[in-house]
C-alpha cells in the first residue's frame, strides 16, 4: 500500500520534531517530485534543508515557495536568514525588507 502525501509529511515532521532534519529532507524529497507546488511539503522541506545546513538547496526551495506565492512574508525571512548564512547579507537584505513590509514593520 503506498503511503499518502499527508502520512509523508506527518513522518517528515515528526523526524524535524526529533532534531533529525536530514533525514526528514530524504523522506519529503520523492514526494516533492509527485506534488513540485504543494507549499506545505516545501516549506517543511525548506526547513529541513536550513537546518541541517543544505544551504544552496534551502535557498532553492524558499525561492520556489516565493515564485508560487509572492506574498508569503515566511518565505521571504526564511530565503533572507538562509541567505544571511552564507554571508550574502546585501542579497538578504531585500528579502528581509519585503519581510518587514509584509509584516507590518518587523525586520526579525
Amino acid at each position: 500500500m503506498e503511503e499518502s502525501t499527508y502520512d509523508i509529511y506527518n513522518r517528515a515532521r515528526m523526524f524535524m520534531e526529533l532534531g533529525d532534519p536530514i533525514y526528514a529532507a530524504k523522506t519529503l524529497e520523492p514526494a516533492i517530485e509527485d506534488e513540485p507546488d504543494s507549499r506545505s511539503l516545501l516549506e517543511l522541506l525548506g526547513r529541513a534543508y536550513f537546518h541541517s545546513a543544505q544551504l544552496t538547496r534551502a535557498e532553492r526551495t524558499f525561492r520556489r515557495i516565493i515564485e508560487l506565492d509572492p506574498v508569503d512574508n515566511w518565505a521571504h525571512i526564511a530565503l533572507a536568514r538562509t541567505l544571511e548564512r552564507q554571508s550574502r547579507h546585501e542579497e538578504a537584505a531585500t528579502y528581509r525588507r519585503m519581510h518587514a513590509v509584509m509584516s507590518g514593520g518587523s525586520l526579525d
